[in-house]
């Protein structure tokens, strides 16, 4: 696992405070072996969804003991009629008891359930479930923070340096938002920012763009110099530069000729890409061409911890998220 003196301080922290984290797809042979691994621990409990029979099965057929683990199935949960009342009540009409009963009978509404009604702390889904099919039960019942208008994302990329410390960046928004807004872009680069600290980062927030301060033009420049003064105005605390190449952001030799009196420029460490196309090709560039591990999409701006895993994911990395989601609760 790349990072791990990041894991190491991330298990530290819930050891100081362990969580509980629902697995959408319990009888996943990828979910089982990660929650083997966490069982085998004490800082984070598992629970799966599904059927427990199924579950045992499927964990016995592949070898992995799951003892200890919780498994909560929808199809005879005990107190299923209170869950649908609140559910009915939380869409507030937009949806029957009937709809939510149907709903509730599916692993990803039922998990995010066990999150909404604290059973839980956090979710983690995604293995076999869409990302829409992740988000849109958080949406709907966990919701957005108050004075979030958007649910955002970021990636923790991490690269073990050659004295053993990490070199973390973060990354915003490279998975949800296809076409953000000025307003959209001050909220991803806001809750990019404190999800950065989490793991370490001191965060130097670079606005990035085609244009650095001006040498370029375009509505799509205006765009980011508009959301960067926006970011300014919202968090004079932070470190934040705008429009940037990403050259200028991170080379301090570029950074001294293109905007030398910069106290981010040639030192930024948090992007907030200028829409999803630049955000996906840019993190996967760090990663395939850089040598970065990349962790996410981490869903931000919502009341709890809910994270999407890809369908393609290994164990190992099913594991890494799950700590990744249970330090944020």
């Amino acid at each position: 696992m790349g990072g791990t003196s990041m894991f190491k301080k991330l298990i530290q922290k819930l050891k100081e405070n362990p969580r509980t984290i629902v697995f959408t797809e319990g009888s996943d042979p990828r979910i089982l072996e990660a929650s083997s691994r966490l069982l085998s621990g004490t800082f984070l409990k598992p629970i799966l969804v599904g059927n427990e029979k199924e579950i045992y099965q499927a964990a016995e057929d592949a070898g992995f003991n799951i003892n200890g683990a919780v498994i909560v199935d929808p199809l005879n949960y005990p107190e299923m009629d209170a869950m649908v009342e609140k559910m009915v009540e939380l869409r507030k009409g937009k949806m029957t008891e009937e709809q939510c009963r149907e709903a509730l009978s599916k692993g990803n509404y039922f998990g995010t359930m066990l999150v909404k009604m604290g059973i839980a702390d956090c979710l983690l889904g995604g293995a076999t479930y869409s990302t829409a099919d992740t988000v849109r039960p958080a949406l709907q019942l966990i919701k957005t923070k108050p004075g979030n208008k958007i649910v955002s994302s970021c990636f923790i990329l991490v690269r073990e340096a050659a004295t053993g410390d990490n070199e973390v960046l973060a990354m915003g928004d490279c998975a949800i938002n296809i076409k953000p807004s000025e307003d959209d872009l001050v909220e991803i680069a806001l809750e990019t920012s404190e999800c950065a600290k989490i793991f370490g980062v001191d965060p130097k927030v670079a606005f990035l763009s085609y244009s650095t301060l001006g040498s370029g033009k375009g509505e799509d420049v205006d765009k980011v110099r508009n959301a960067c003064e926006k970011a300014k105005a919202a968090a004079p605390e932070l470190p934040i530069e705008g429009e940037l190449q990403f050259d200028a952001a991170v080379s301090p030799r570029v950074a001294e000729t293109k905007c030398p009196d910069s106290k981010v420029a040639g030192h930024a460490n948090t992007f907030i890409f200028p829409d999803i196309n630049a955000g996906n090709i840019g993190y996967k560039i760090a990663q395939r061409l850089g040598g970065f591990d990349a962790y996410g999409p981490i869903l931000l701006g919502l009341n709890a911890p809910i994270n999407d895993l890809s369908r393609g994911c290994n164990a190992l990395e099913v594991y890494s998220m799950a700590i990744i989601t249970a330090a944020l609760s």
